[in-house]
């Protein structure tokens, strides 16, 4: 079975390990078992410091390798921050971005390798072969894109400042006017994603972020496209009017998408979407065109994100049946 994931940030990832439970699969994965490729959202990226960072395919590649910080979901366990506070003592800026020690590793291998002329899919694919995550992970694009943000200034105008400084510095708390995804309009699919999207007996949309995460990756020319050829069944990342983690009713107010299970689906749209699952707490939403269903969604444990992962699989299993 073929099974294409696009995903970014921890509810992403998590999903992800779920999915991987609920097959039998993992990091000791074996060929004629269950195949999933995950298309990464690389939206969040941001140059700091010389370093090139990947958030978002990091936190999918250290969970599932088992190197993740289990409590925060992002970033390094055991994790020190050595670099960062010499930087800090040297007046470098920003230091509302903490870079772990271990994590840094990471960034000077991934520069060294962008700086030697390996695009970004290869030098991903050769992170991936330390972590072993048991998925093959493809970034979304090659090509540079960058999610931006505008926001009122002090001088009655609006400015433009990166993702990473509206969510991590201002917590998402400064009205967003606008988010824009710098370069996705001129970007292509990395490598290998149309392909695995063509070959997938199935896709499913984990509970990640709507508009910066799941959103970023639709917006790279061709994918979205080739999607709705699929079977594509989605989990919604709205439970009972609220984001699930994170703050993703920010985002969703600034392209004007009310914070509800049915307007996250709507949004997305039933060209994309076959299927959607919904918490209990949003039972009888319907979306035209779409087939809805209800179940805890909660990932509070292991068993219960591989229980949600596998109803995700088994529905999209009914549709892509239903249509031959």
């Amino acid at each position: 079975m073929r099974i294409v994931v696009p995903a970014g940030g921890i509810g992403g990832a998590r999903f992800l390990r779920g999915l991987q439970a609920a097959l039998g699969s993992g990091a000791d994965h074996q060929e004629n078992e269950p195949t999933i490729t995950v298309i990464g959202n690389t939206g969040d990226d941001i140059t700091l410091f010389g370093l090139r960072i990947c958030p978002d395919l990091d936190t999918v590649m250290y969970t599932l390798g088992g190197g993740i910080n289990e409590d925060q979901g992002w970033g390094r366990a055991d994790e020190t921050f050595t670099v960062k506070e010499e930087l800090a003592a040297y007046g470098m800026r920003p230091t509302w971005f903490g870079l772990g020690d271990r994590d840094v590793a990471t960034h000077i291998v991934r520069a060294q390798m962008m700086a030697a002329g390996y695009p970004l899919s290869a030098v991903t694919e050769a992170l991936c072969e330390r972590w072993r995550p048991g998925v093959r992970l493809l970034p979304m694009t090659d090509d540079r894109v960058e999610t931006h943000v505008v926001v009122d200034d002090d001088a009655g105008g609006t400015r433009a400042i990166h993702f990473q400084e509206w969510w991590v510095r201002h917590r998402a708390a400064l009205p967003a006017r606008a988010i824009v995804g710098v370069g996705a309009e001129d970007a292509a699919p990395a490598p290998g994603v149309l392909d695995a999207i063509a070959a997938a007996d199935v896709v499913l949309l984990p509970p990640s972020n709507p508009v910066v995460s799941v959103g970023s990756i639709l917006n790279v020319p061709g994918i979205r496209d080739a999607l709705t050829a699929a079977t594509v069944v989605g989990v919604s990342p709205i439970i009972g009017g609220a984001p699930v983690r994170g703050m993703a009713d920010a985002c969703l107010a600034a392209i004007g998408v009310e914070t509800t299970a049915r307007a996250v689906a709507e949004h997305y749209g039933p060209d994309l979407l076959d299927g959607w699952l919904v918490d209990d707490a949003d039972a009888g939403t319907e979306v035209a065109g779409v087939e809805v269903r209800s179940r805890p969604l909660y990932m509070s444990d292991p068993e219960a994100t591989a229980a949600l992962a596998r109803a995700a699989l088994d529905l999209a299993l009914e549709l892509k049946g239903r249509r031959g």
